[in-house]
C-alpha cells in the first residue's frame, strides 16, 4: 500500500492604572522617605488573546457498501489536493460498484490494528495526485484515519485505505534517508461514522493464496462492494 509564520506580537506593555488606595499609599511611603518616587509605573506584559486558528473546510462522503455506511470527514483545508482528488472519484461516480479488496491484520499496537483497502485498482482512474506528506498537512494515521494507498510517492490514484489503528510507521519522516519513508502516505480526513462497518469488513474471511508479496494472506474473498459515493451536506446526526 500503500502529507513560521511570521511572529505575531502577542504582547505588548500596558501601563497599569494604580486604584486609589494603592495611590494614597505610595503618597504616604513617599513622604515618610520609605521609598524612592519611580519614574512611572513599570509595566507590565499583558498576554493578548490568543490568535484564533483559520477554520477548517471540512468535506463528507458516505460510502454506502453492502456491509453499512462509512461516513468520512475530509480535511480539504490541511489536504486540498488529495481532497480534491478523491471528491473527483466521488462526484463522478467512479466509486460506485468498486471494492473493498484488502484486510492488512498486524499484531502489534493497540488491537484492532491494521488497515482496509478499496478503490479501483487501477481500472478507469484518473492521473495521480501531486503527494502531500503528513510533515506538511499534519494529518497523521491514526485509527480511523483515510489516506492514500500508492507505488512511489505521487503516484496514488483510487486506491485508498483506513487505518484500524495507530500507526506512525505511515507518517513521513522527512529525516529518513529513504525516500519512501521519507515521503510517507498521503492521510486526509477519518471516518466519522460507520467504524463498525469498518471493522466488520476487516474481519471477513481472506484468501490464504491471493495477493502478491506482502499482500499475500490479506485478499478479502469475496470482496466488499462499494455501493456508492456520495457528498453530504454535513455531518452525520446523533441518533
Amino acid at each position: 500500500m500503500m502529507k513560521a509564520r511570521p511572529v505575531n506580537p502577542a504582547f505588548r506593555l500596558l501601563a497599569a492604572p494604580l486604584s486609589a488606595g494603592a495611590s494614597l499609599a505610595l503618597v504616604a511611603a513617599f513622604a515618610a522617605g520609605a521609598m524612592v518616587p519611580p519614574a512611572l509605573a513599570q509595566e507590565a506584559p499583558v498576554a493578548a488573546p490568543p490568535v484564533a486558528a483559520a477554520p477548517v473546510e471540512h468535506v463528507y462522503v458516505a460510502l454506502t457498501t453492502s456491509a453499512g455506511v462509512i461516513v468520512l470527514d475530509l480535511d480539504k483545508t490541511h489536504a486540498p489536493l488529495t481532497v480534491a482528488n478523491f471528491l473527483k472519484y466521488v462526484d463522478s461516480k467512479r466509486f460506485d460498484g468498486a471494492n473493498f479488496y484488502r484486510a492488512m491484520h498486524i499484531d502489534w499496537g493497540d488491537q484492532p490494528n491494521g488497515l482496509l483497502q478499496g478503490g479501483l485498482q487501477g481500472v478507469n482512474v484518473l492521473p495521480p495526485v501531486a503527494h502531500e506528506p503528513t510533515n506538511i498537512t499534519g494529518i497523521s494515521h491514526k485509527a480511523g484515519t483515510i489516506s492514500m494507498a500508492r507505488f512511489a510517492p505521487g503516484s496514488a490514484t483510487a486506491d485508498f485505505t483506513i487505518m484500524l489503528g495507530d500507526i506512525p510507521s505511515l507518517d513521513a519522516k522527512p529525516d529518513s534517508d529513504n525516500p519512501d519513508t521519507r515521503a510517507g502516505f498521503a492521510a486526509f480526513g477519518h471516518v466519522v461514522s460507520g467504524m463498525d462497518v469498518v471493522r466488520k469488513i476487516w474481519d471477513e474471511p481472506r484468501s490464504a493464496t491471493k495477493g502478491d508479496g506482502v499482500m499475500k494472506g490479506q485478499m478479502l474473498e469475496p470482496m466488499v462492494k462499494i455501493v456508492s459515493a456520495r457528498r453530504l451536506a454535513g455531518p452525520p446526526t446523533a441518533p
